[in-house]
């Protein structure tokens, strides 16, 4: 077996393992109710930047005030401005998220992404990332939670976590990492890590003061090896 397959097939046993003992620790997560694929798109774009809450708060008044995307793509501005307000930045969201709907309405006729369910997963990718604001995580998160293609969506978290576990290198970019992770964790189980891993950096393994003590990765980890002499 040449080197770099046999640093591959180690690389899979040991996100093989981040797997099972994250399971074990958080349990099967379960992804917010599945939305269609222009609706997950654009609560995507509203989720930069901000948490949770305000991504769902800006969503939810932005569909109470439209009834359909058409009605969002030709409003003033300053409507969509006002809607999404809660999510933050939204002088720059609301002119992307109108740009978005147009771009998407003079390429296909109408505005609708379940196209994109044909396509390659790389393509898929790739189409989505023409639009300004949709990078690769947001693609990803589009593809795997309401295409059901198999992509690996890589945020800050996921970033941090999985270079201090050494699974990606420590220099390694955000779009790097999207390849390596998909290449590195089982398809079958890209949405049950994404969650878990994303739950571990927010919990447990945080930018300043990771709570190593109470890591279920210890033993997986080159952060604890390194930090913790035991």
């Amino acid at each position: 077996m040449a080197a770099d397959q046999q640093t591959t097939a180690a690389l899979r046993l040991h996100a093989s393992r981040i797997h099972l003992l994250l399971l074990n620790y958080f349990g099967k997560p379960d992804w917010h109710h599945p939305l269609p694929a222009v609706d997950e798109l654009i609560s995507t774009i509203l989720s930069q930047n901000t948490n949770d809450q305000n991504r769902d708060r800006a969503f939810t008044q932005l569909r109470s005030q439209f009834n359909t995307w058409e009605e969002v793509r030709d409003a003033p501005t300053e409507k969509v401005i006002a809607a999404i307000r809660s999510a933050g930045l939204a002088q720059r969201k609301a002119p992307r998220i109108q740009q978005v709907l147009r771009s998407i309405t003079d390429q296909r006729g109408k505005i609708e992404l379940d196209f994109l369910k044909e396509l390659p997963p790389e393509q898929a990718s790739q189409w989505l990332q023409q639009f300004n604001g949709v990078g690769p995580k947001t693609a990803a998160i589009v593809l795997l939670f309401t295409l059901n293609q198999p992509a690996f969506p890589v945020d800050t978290h996921i970033q941090r976590v999985t270079k201090r576990l050494g699974l990606i290198p420590p220099s390694t970019t955000a779009e790097q990492a999207h390849r390596i992770l998909a290449e590195t964790f089982e398809p079958n189980d890209y949405g049950v890590d994404h969650l878990n891993l994303i739950s571990l950096g927010r919990e447990i393994c945080q930018a300043r003061k990771p709570k190593c003590e109470i890591c279920p990765l210890q033993n997986e980890c080159e952060y604890f090896q390194d930090h913790h002499h035991i």
